[in-house]
């Protein structure tokens, strides 16, 4: 099966999901602000561990950039919530559990392999979304070290 992604400069596909405490986060709801919504395979796992670090560390400038960071995985709020406290994450982590429809959205649902066995799950992507709630960028097979600032310096490229 063929994963599309949404092109630049489309409207980003619109998503409910709950949060790790439970909430409700509406992607419409966060129109007229820029959003950095990141997909990730799982909570506390090295690399997912580091790319979500990675937005902690650079989650001030972000912000003050006018950004809102979302990690979006197929874990529960439980296990959400345990790793942004573990890590101390100031942003928003998105429950992609059931159907995994956001992740198909975006194209961020996919075969994957390991030690010669494939399946499916989340395929560690970015999506910068402009404040009128269309992409302006879109990073796929991210590298976790420094994915932070690198989406940091494309806002602020954006914005210039």
């Amino acid at each position: 099966m063929a994963i599309t992604l949404p092109a630049v400069d489309t409207e980003a596909p619109n998503f409910e999901l709950e949060d790790q405490a439970g909430s409700p986060i509406r992607l419409r709801d966060l129109r007229g602000q820029w959003v950095v919504l990141y997909f990730y395979p799982k909570d506390d796992t090295p690399g997912c561990t580091r790319e979500a670090c990675s937005f902690r560390d650079s989650y001030a400038p972000l912000r003050g950039a006018g950004a809102v960071v979302l990690g979006v995985s197929a874990d529960t709020a439980a296990s959400h919530a345990k790793f942004a406290s573990k890590y101390d994450l100031p942003f928003t982590l998105l429950v992609d559990a059931d159907d995994h429809a956001v992740a198909r959205a975006y194209g961020a649902w996919g075969t994957k392999s390991s030690y010669g066995k494939t399946y499916e799950g989340i395929l560690r992507s970015t999506f910068l979304i402009n404040p009128q709630g269309r992409v302006a960028r879109v990073w796929t097979k991210v590298r976790p070290e420094g994915h932070g600032e690198a989406v940091l310096q494309a806002l602020r490229a954006e914005q210039a």
